[in-house]
């Protein structure tokens, strides 16, 4: 097929001297995609759906999963990536964007097969504006594995879930919804990374991120460390709008396990204010969603992102996530936790995620098999 022009060709939003058909680098781990976290209030229900493109393999994909109780509902699809960059749909899951950074609208068909299958269909409004995260980067060795752009946004969901004979009404009142949006370079099967894969594997990984909707505030925090503590992504930013962003300091977690597990419970995260004021952000952890079960995130062993599955592949099942030992590797993945955080008398609604795997010094784990003894460890 002759390399011609496309759409988006037409738009004066070239970065690089290639058509818009390509990306600037040739690296098969080129990848453009979103996240969006759905959750109710009292902990009844998680909704996260997500949406990705890898340019250098021709593959589009999305997956949308919902947690109800002890049952994980999941939805996945997969196909040829086409020219038309503009259209964000796979199989039954559709992302529309009404109007940028302010409202989108999420959209999973009913399987006619099942009836009891997951559906929705979901307004996403902005409450806040979108916010820069760091720069990211990891490296394996001394090749750069991971390069990453992305901002965070917070706001209000309103519209229909329907599962299982069920059917949930997501209000702006009761239902939080935050986003991040991300692209760049980041692994997706199949790599072979050689010597510095099998030689310098990472003795432990401690990865926190954070979004929080309050009334009247947004804030975002990431922290990511190495075995030794050693803080390699930092992040702690207040946003409002109409109001310039405020940095909060260097944040410091103390996060409360369940025992025998690294699963949080509750967690402190400590801020500064600009005035120094220290500022305490509490999460009490409501319902959680492992997304190495069902959203396709490493080390998931049935799916992962970027990966081809012939044209026009979609796949349903769902997930009994009351014995934890049906799903041993969600342990070495990161977790979604839907949260109740408190700050400085305010009480808001987000997303705790959490990894941590094999040493962290500060929390006291010597290794990929140490957990925790007792509760606040």
């Amino acid at each position: 097929m002759p390399d011609r022009p496309i759409a988006l060709d037409e738009y004066p939003i070239h970065q690089v001297p290639l058509s818009m058909r390509h990306v600037a680098t040739g690296d098969r781990n080129a990848y453009d995609r979103c996240i969006f976290h759905v959750m109710d209030h009292s902990g009844r229900a998680l909704l996260i759906a997500g949406l990705g493109v890898y340019p250098n393999t021709g593959v589009i994909d999305a997956y949308a999963t919902l947690r109800l109780g002890d049952r994980l509902h999941a939805v996945r699809a997969s196909d040829a990536l086409t020219d038309d960059r503009m259209a964000l749909t796979v199989g039954p899951l559709t992302i529309t964007v009404e109007e940028p950074l302010a409202r989108l609208r999420l959209t999973c068909d009913p399987d006619p097969a099942d009836p009891d299958g997951l559906a929705y269909d979901l307004t996403w409004t902005a409450a806040f504006p979108a916010t820069w995260e760091p720069h990211h980067t990891q490296y394996r060795g001394d090749r750069l594995t991971l390069e990453g752009r992305r901002f965070v946004q917070a706001g209000t969901c309103t519209g229909r879930i329907r599962v299982a004979g069920q059917e949930l009404a997501v209000t702006a009142g009761e239902w939080t919804g935050t986003r991040d949006r991300s692209w760049g370079v980041r692994p997706i099967p199949g790599e072979d990374s050689g010597r510095a894969g099998e030689e310098l594997r990472p003795e432990g990984f401690h990865w926190v991120w954070c979004p929080v909707r309050f009334d009247d505030r947004f804030v975002m925090v990431i922290v990511q460390e190495d075995a030794d503590g050693r803080r390699t992504l930092n992040e702690a930013r207040l946003v409002r709008d109409g109001a310039p962003d405020v940095q909060l300091g260097w944040p410091h977690t103390d996060i409360g396990y369940r025992p025998g597990t690294r699963h949080p419970e509750r967690a402190v995260i400590h801020l500064t204010d600009p005035t120094r004021k220290p500022l305490e952000l509490t999460a009490e952890i409501l319902t959680s969603s492992p997304l190495a079960v069902g959203a396709g995130y490493p080390p998931a062993d049935d799916w992962q992102h970027g990966t081809w599955r012939g044209r026009g592949w979609t796949d349903r099942r769902s997930y009994d996530l009351s014995d934890p030992s049906a799903h041993p590797l969600a342990a070495y993945g990161v977790t979604d936790h839907a949260a109740r955080f408190t700050l400085d008398g305010r009480t808001g609604y987000g997303i705790f995620e959490h990894g941590s795997f094999g040493r962290h010094d500060p929390s006291g784990f010597t290794g990929y098999d140490s957990v925790a003894q007792e509760a606040g460890e």
